[in-house]
């Protein structure tokens, strides 16, 4: 994904994000690794990180404090709510939004919340369309294509240059760190939760600190050792041994 990621910022020509949906996650950090960006009304844009036991270290948390500011980065990574099509214009997380929701075949400008589920469902002659999202890319497409190409590339270099400071500062230690993260309690619940479609049990981690036990190993800290066959550094909530199957106490 990194280098997914690296790919974008990095090319010589700019990039333009077309937004046809939700644009959560990884979605949002392609959002925000190119240079310019179109959304379709109904579409909107999101961080779940911190929701599903992860961190949006691939972008987000570099890129959104430059983007939006410093206090509606963290309002985003750490509230995971959603940021509609104009919330996200205006927020700076986009350039252009364009109408997609329809009714009996005529476009709807600021489509109401009740609208948009209704188009998303094609509902009550509710529907969504998005040629006019083509369009607008296109538009933008062309607009760029007649501008000098060496000045467009160098200017993308200079522009460059704070997205990739905060990049390869943190990215290193991001890629180490989820490596040992994902092996632990949170992630492991986060995105059980998410496949089976219920509410993560944020609390019970919680509440397993508090009496003491671990919530960064799944099975309790490496503390136990096998009377029986010398096996150590078992975790602390094994019953039996996982070499011999000798019953531990």
């Amino acid at each position: 994904f990194g280098a997914y990621i690296e790919s974008i910022v990095n090319t010589g020509k700019p990039v333009v994000a077309r937004i046809n949906g939700m644009a959560v996650g990884g979605g949002n950090e392609s959002n925000l690794a190119c240079d310019l960006a179109v959304i379709a009304e109904h579409a909107w844009v999101g961080q779940v990180g911190a929701g599903v036991g992860s961190v949006a270290a691939g972008g987000a948390t570099q890129w959104l404090p430059i983007t939006v500011g410093d206090r509606r980065a963290r309002y985003m990574l750490m509230t995971n709510r959603r940021i509609p099509a104009y919330q996200a214009l205006e927020w700076g997380l986009v350039n252009e939004v364009v109408p997609s929701v329809k009714k009996d075949g005529a476009f709807i400008e600021h489509a109401t919340p009740e609208q948009i589920a209704k188009a998303g469902k094609g509902a009550d002659g509710y529907s969504i369309d998005l040629s006019k999202l083509d369009e607008a890319v296109d538009a933008l497409a062309q607009e760029l294509v007649d501008k000098f190409a060496e000045c467009i590339r160098y200017t993308k270099e200079n522009l460059n240059f704070w997205k990739n400071f905060g990049w390869h500062q943190t990215i290193g230690h991001a890629r180490d760190w989820l490596s040992i993260h994902y092996t632990s309690w949170e992630p492991l619940e986060g995105m059980t939760a998410f496949v089976e479609k219920r509410p993560a049990r944020y609390r019970m981690l919680r509440e397993r600190a508090a009496q003491g036990k671990s919530s960064e190993f799944i099975w309790g800290a490496y503390e136990k050792d096998c009377p029986s066959c010398g096996a150590k550094a078992l975790p602390e909530e094994f019953t039996h041994c996982g070499a011999c199957g000798a019953e531990l106490t």
